[in-house]
């Protein structure tokens, strides 16, 4: 099954999107409060998990035949894979990341 790519391009730009809110560091170079790569990872985790969310809501509403058409489903769930995969993406990056700063000499 493949991912329609506007689908994929609009995962992306939500996922750039949940950095740039982050505040600008102080005079001493450390920001002031939240705005951490931490907060970031837990706001794109918090939208994957309202993605697959709302992809198993359509699902439960045209499955009872409440409200809802096929395409509202296929589109929904094609969304949430594409944020999974946008999620899977950066962990490996991460593990990479934390993998070859633990190979650097001390």
């Amino acid at each position: 099954m493949s991912i329609p790519a506007s689908l994929a391009l609009d995962a992306y730009a939500r996922a750039a999107g949940i950095g740039a809110g982050a505040p600008a560091a102080s005079a001493g170079g450390i920001k002031e409060g939240a705005g951490g790569f931490g907060d970031i990872l837990k706001q794109a985790l918090d939208e994957a998990v309202e993605t697959a969310k709302a992809g198993e809501h359509k699902i439960a509403a045209t499955t009872s035949g409440r409200e809802g058409n096929i395409v509202d489903v296929v589109t929904a769930v094609a969304e949430a894979e594409a944020t999974l995969q946008t999620v899977v993406t950066v962990r490996d990056r991460v593990i990479t990341a934390y993998q070859e700063i633990m190979r650097m000499p001390i």
